[in-house]
């Protein structure tokens, strides 16, 4: 079975063939998922849209502190942006830790995102850093939470006559200090285990001004940790307040049973590595 490959120029003419042809299309950048889906037998759409040649997907800009990147920018190239590092060094070594140079030279972070496998490195630190995507149609764009982003494995809340077209960054206010951590029992190029992403800002006063914490891997999609950011908001953050937030994990997750662990090792792996992110935090230098 084959199916008939079409390259996009422009965002008008990608939309204008995936409303031509419907369910019947799949967009594609890298095409690393699509390849894997195809082999399996899993995805056999008749029509693919590509996305690469479309010169306005493809950049990395800095906007008011923060950052836009086009959906066709690869992990690679984010792995080695100059505006990225400045932005924030832990987005730099997430990108970094994808898989190996050759899968991170081809893979996109929007395809990344639409593929919406919970157990992918990029999506919990954008959603510690309150990243947003823009869907474009028709009928114009749309920002999307991150958070929000995702509803269940292989599947967001992105609609059939939407493509998803940048990622923002937003601003880091003063002092926040970030990180990503990744349980990885095997191979240094495995999906983790468990995967935690941190963002910790801390107030003059030695408290807690403000936590977002996400999980990957714990569940049908990537999860923030809301039960443990409030059990740090506005403490002061000794050991024994972490590892009772770090334990507050075990609400905000569903791990299921799968190659790389069952769900309660998962469950128990989760609390532990949370632990360990908002301990690095705290113990960083300002």
């Amino acid at each position: 079975m084959t199916y008939d490959y079409h390259e996009s120029e422009s965002v008008a003419e990608a939309l204008e063939m995936l409303a031509r042809y419907g369910e019947d299309a799949h967009l594609v950048a890298g095409a690393t998922a699509f390849t894997l889906l195809w082999r399996q037998g899993l995805l056999r759409p008749g029509h693919v849209i590509g996305l690469r040649r479309i010169s306005s997907l493809a950049g990395i800009t800095s906007a008011g502190g923060g950052l836009v990147v086009g959906a066709t920018v690869t992990h690679r190239a984010i792995e080695r942006s100059a505006d990225v590092a400045r932005y924030c060094p832990a987005v730099t070594r997430t990108f970094a830790s994808v898989a190996t140079v050759r899968v991170r030279n081809q893979a996109t972070l929007g395809g990344n995102l639409a593929h919406a496998d919970p157990a992918q490195d990029p999506p919990p630190i954008l959603i510690a850093l309150g990243a947003s995507v823009v869907a474009t149609s028709a009928a114009g764009e749309r920002t999307i939470p991150i958070d929000e982003l995702f509803v269940d494995v292989f599947t967001t809340s992105l609609r059939a006559d939407e493509i998803l077209t940048s990622v923002r960054f937003p601003a880091l206010a003063p002092g926040t200090r970030v990180t990503y951590l990744k349980f990885l029992p095997q191979t240094a190029d495995d999906y983790a285990t468990v995967s935690v992403a941190a963002a910790l800002r801390m107030a003059e006063d030695g408290t807690v001004a403000d936590a977002r914490i996400a999980l990957g891997a714990c569940g049908p999609t990537p999860v923030r940790a809301l039960s443990v950011e409030a059990a740090l908001k506005a403490v002061r953050p000794d050991a024994g307040r972490i590892a009772d937030a770090a334990a507050r994990v075990e609400a905000d997750i569903a791990p299921f049973d799968d190659v790389r662990g069952s769900a309660g090792y998962k469950r128990e792996m989760a609390r532990v590595w949370t632990e360990r992110a908002i301990t690095s935090l705290v113990e960083a230098r300002p």
